[in-house]
């Protein structure tokens, strides 16, 4: 995994689209709504996540592109896309999201056909060397019956910071999570 990434100006919604070696991190876009519905109604995908209902209810994809795109939200969301090495159009997601004194929440799922490709892990420290919040601490968590999306945050720099709980939407349940952090250059 090369560890290229740059970054340019997305007049339309105000955050940078970042380029990795085979993605693009784009902001997302109303045709992604289709993509989006049908990976996370696969219960692997929305059971790896705390927010996503499974099973999917109508309407709620168009729901969070609607809230992706709005530029006054706390959270910034990029598509994973590897149209241009002619992979899918949108891989899944990755996420910041704001939080007091210059630090970030990040996120991110891919479609269970991308588990093991090392997608998330190149899109995840694209996000992390771009750093577009200007951050000096991100933050993330994972479930601790999802280890791949742990090697995903400790091979990009993520150190273990401790146990804790999350409420899952699709488990309808508090599960166990790891929680990692990562302290940026300033």
């Amino acid at each position: 995994m090369s560890s290229l990434a740059f970054a340019s100006a997305d007049h339309g919604t105000g955050h940078a689209v970042i380029e990795t070696e085979r993605l693009s991190l784009r902001p997302l876009r109303r045709s992604d709504v289709g993509l989006i519905a049908h990976y996370t109604a696969d219960r692997r995908v929305a059971e790896g996540t705390r927010a996503i209902p499974h099973p999917l209810p109508p309407g709620a994809a168009e729901a969070f592109v609607a809230r992706a795109m709005d530029s006054e939200g706390g959270e910034d969301v990029w598509a994973i896309d590897g149209s241009a090495r002619g992979l899918g159009e949108l891989l899944g997601v990755v996420s910041l999201t704001r939080m007091e004194d210059k630090q970030s929440e990040l996120g991110f799922w891919v479609g269970a056909g991308f588990w093991n490709t090392g997608f998330a892990s190149e899109a995840v420290a694209a996000l992390v060397a771009v750093n577009p919040h200007g951050s000096r601490t991100l933050f993330a968590e994972v479930f601790q019956d999802n280890p791949g999306s742990a090697r995903v945050l400790t091979n990009c720099g993520f150190a273990y910071l401790g146990d804790a709980e999350s409420w899952s939407v699709a488990r309808n349940a508090r599960v166990a999570t790891w929680t990692y952090l990562r302290r940026m250059a300033e």
